[in-house]
């Protein structure tokens, strides 16, 4: 099969599947792995297409973001492991700032053994945290529709009055030179505010947004500690120059 044939197959994928592995190619054209991943790699280079560890996905739009029901299923087992680990990072009678997104939501449930004070922007987060009996206070501000997080100038100044232990952030995406991304600027402030009134934080992101860009900053790569899941070797080792990076699938 011609070059050009191959990469048409990968795009018809894409477009039915939105996301595939480099094994679903290999079957339809039988070619190598290591062509398949050249394949990927020059239309990837060409804006057709997000490499991700194992295969690749359609390329979106940076200010698109999906709702939280759609989150909450993708990459369910890698985010409860992330979070299980984030916990163990937790001491008693910390305070800390759990952000809204689907990965921090699975933290709570490790939480009800820990004796701390959780402030959190998440709407969806209140019922599991009064549920596992953990002391809450829920920041005030505009409520988002697609994603239950609060947001704007009253979750800012709510924000100004507290100070934290450690802050856990989520991220639609991270990049070693483009650093923590989100598409909505509001949002990127609350997440900028919440790690600077804390002695320490942690992003939590699962291994599909790793080299994805979002429209808003939220900070530097270099300022958080990376939770994540598996990751290519290449992608790690440009994190790890410049930022502490913890993988907790292998």
């Amino acid at each position: 099969m011609l070059t050009t044939e191959r990469q048409e197959v990968i795009l018809n994928l894409l477009a039915e599947k939105k996301t595939i592995k480099i094994q679903d190619v290999i079957d339809i054209t039988n070619a190598s792995e290591s062509t398949i991943r050249r394949d990927l790699t020059e239309l990837e280079n060409r804006q057709k297409l997000t490499r991700i560890h194992g295969g690749a996905t359609v390329n979106e739009r940076k200010r698109h973001e999906h709702s939280i029901v759609d989150k909450s299923t993708r990459n369910l087992q890698e985010k409860i492991e992330i979070a299980k680990y984030a916990v163990s990072l937790i001491e008693d009678e910390d305070c800390i700032y759990l952000d809204a997104g689907t990965t921090t939501f699975q933290m709570i449930s490790f939480l009800s053994n820990k004796e701390v004070v959780v402030v959190t922007n998440g709407l969806t987060h209140v019922d599991s945290l009064i549920k596992h009996g953990i002391t809450t206070y829920l920041t005030g501000g505009y409520v988002k529709g697609k994603t239950s997080a609060l947001v704007g100038p009253q979750t800012i100044q709510s924000l100004e009055n507290y100070r934290f232990d450690k802050c856990f952030l989520g991220a639609n995406g991270f990049h070693e030179a483009f650093g923590y991304t989100t598409p909505d600027p509001e949002e990127a402030a609350v997440k900028q505010l919440a790690s600077k009134l804390a002695e320490k934080t942690y992003v939590l992101a699962d291994h599909s947004k790793c080299e994805k860009v979002s429209f808003a900053k939220v900070d530097d790569i270099k300022n958080a500690t990376l939770l994540t899941g598996k990751l290519e070797n290449k992608s790690l080792e440009k994190l790890e120059k410049q930022t502490t990076v913890k993988v907790v699938l292998t």
